[in-house]
């Protein structure tokens, strides 16, 4: 007897992606244009090297600094101990902002999320024992990035190094300050002309160096969606490129060290697709709009952290799940180097046994999963191509619009980026608190959980310690030297002179980083955004 088959359909709840795309129950048709791509040639959909990880893996890089420089130089050793194959440099509120330890507006803050570098002395520590032009550094600092840069030099210098030798990144990306971080000094214009600066300076002079890492990630962390991280970011780096070809630069002479930061959540698949739009529209972009001729010109090359905002203090040990997951996606999608958080990162600065874990969940990867062994594992997946198709699509949509609105910064003086993220977020909370949107062990299978004594705590005493080194500084270094060092600087800030060899002058005078950025406040000011409704 044959059994009557049941062929009426069950409704199901839509399924939709991060950004809002609709996921259907299967797909079964595959986009032409994929192809016949390749890596390592344009439009670099599938990786910008033609072996990828084949060849060689990516760069292993720990976030890590805090406390003071000692402390900094010590996890430095231990990471990189432990196998880590690159830099990465956190700094603390009042170094982020252009102020010194012993300022009013540093009190509690000294050495909190980050190291305390207060002049070229501290740098000199964090990195002691540790040869520059061997190493590659990553320093996530904005504001004050031409300060810290122009440290990075003279102790490279100190160690027998010249600029050529340096290689590394400085985050150096001002307009998401104003979007998403707030840890701006100056107002956009005089923002934009030190970045140039650097940009021309490195070019020149530290041609190894990314003088900026145009940066996605903290947007993403505040509330965008995969689709507005690619759009915000690329039209901040149309606003970076401009600046350049204004100052008289040719596209080809910079374009090669420009570098891309992107943030890598936990919706698999969407984040896959992200990087492979942003390679392909970032090309197009610099070939069509720039005319860039280099090949290296055309590649968008990115760091990848995983992301911050998606750990829980709930029951931090599913966080290392969520690492693991991400950092997969970030591989498959073809990041050039790679931070894993470590899962006690909602609820402190990562201890030295967290921190390794983190970096062991990349080594797997790399050595163990068996994704590097092709250069593109997930060609030819229908859903994946639909979706790349998707994110392009609504990328170049917000791309027309913002070029409308007048670029980056009239889009940040209105408020659009702002509006957009923030309507986002709303979307993203609500979803969560209505347990749409599960948060395993937060909004469901939740435990009573008793508060972990295993974390990392910054000693208050390293303030004190930080004053008294910064005193005992200002007493013995040549305040003459000094005093005419920063006026030069303050000089050539009135004019359209590079600012770089006098911030590096000035840092050779032990100037610290509290002079030079009142330095510049005098003549720039300071920004005050507007209030957006």
């Amino acid at each position: 007897m044959i059994k009557k088959v049941n062929t009426k359909k069950v409704l199901v709840k839509p399924f939709m992606t991060d950004s809002k795309f609709l996921v259907k129950r299967i797909y079964q048709k595959s986009s032409k244009k994929y192809v016949k791509e390749d890596s390592g040639v344009y439009p670099f959909t599938r990786g910008i090297h033609s072996e990828m990880f084949r060849e060689r893996f990516w760069t292993m890089r720990q976030y890590s600094g805090f406390g003071d420089a000692k402390l900094t130089n010590e996890r430095f050793k231990f990471m990189l101990e432990k196998g880590q194959t690159g830099l990465s440099m956190a700094f603390d509120l009042p170094t982020q902002i252009g102020y010194d330890p012993d300022s009013p507006q540093a009190e509690g803050e000294v050495g909190k999320v980050g190291v305390s570098i207060a002049s070229v002395k501290d740098m000199m520590t964090a990195f002691e024992g540790i040869p520059l032009g061997k190493v590659s550094s990553s320093m996530t600092i904005n504001s004050t990035a031409s300060t810290l840069l122009a440290y990075y030099i003279v102790v490279g210098e100190s160690q027998g190094f010249k600029s050529v030798d340096l290689r590394g990144t400085t985050q150096n990306d001002i307009l998401k300050e104003y979007i998403a971080r707030n840890t701006y000094i100056y107002p956009p214009k005089p923002s934009m002309r030190l970045i140039g600066d650097m940009i021309e300076y490195c070019a020149n002079k530290v041609p190894q160096w990314y003088p900026v890492s145009i940066s996605g990630y903290h947007m993403r962390e505040a509330g965008c969606t995969a689709t507005q991280e690619i759009a915000f970011t690329l039209a901040n780096a149309i606003a970076y490129i401009q600046t350049c070809i204004d100052k008289g630069l040719k596209i080809d002479d910079f374009a090669p060290r420009l570098s891309f930061f992107f943030c890598c959540t936990i919706e698999f698949f969407e984040e896959v697709a992200k990087f492979r739009v942003a390679r392909k529209i970032y090309a197009k972009i610099l070939k069509e709009k720039f005319h860039a001729k280099d090949p290296r010109s055309l590649q968008l090359k990115f760091h990848t952290q995983t992301s911050g905002e998606s750990l829980t203090a709930q029951q931090p040990n599913n966080n290392i799940v969520r690492v693991a997951i991400q950092t997969m996606a970030a591989v498959i999608g073809g990041t050039q180097s790679l931070h894993t958080n470590s899962r006690d990162e909602a609820l402190a600065l990562p201890t030295q046994e967290s921190a390794k874990i983190a970096l062991r969940t990349q080594q797997i990867v790399a050595h163990e999963s068996g994704v590097i062994k092709t250069v593109d594992p997930l060609a030819g997946s229908y859903y994946l191509e639909e979706l790349c198709d998707q994110i392009e699509e609504d990328v170049w949509k917000y791309l027309k619009q913002i070029e409308k609105i007048g670029g980056s910064i009239k889009a940040i003086e209105k408020g659009f980026f702002q509006s957009e993220i923030r309507q986002n977020a709303y979307r993203l909370k609500k979803e969560a608190d209505a347990g749409d949107r599960v948060i395993v062990g937060v909004n469901k299978y939740s435990e009573i959980e008793e508060k972990s004594s295993e974390l990392l705590r910054i000693d208050d005493r390293i303030e004190i310690q930080q004053k008294k080194a910064l005193k005992e500084l200002r007493s013995s270094r040549d305040n003459k030297k000094l005093e005419k060092a920063l006026s030069d600087m303050k000089s050539a800030a009135e004019t359209d002179e590079n600012l770089m060899p006098y911030i590096i002058a000035s840092a050779k005078a032990y100037a610290t980083t509290g002079e030079i950025s009142n330095t510049f406040r005098e003549v720039f000011g300071e920004y005050r955004p507007k209030e957006v409704f």
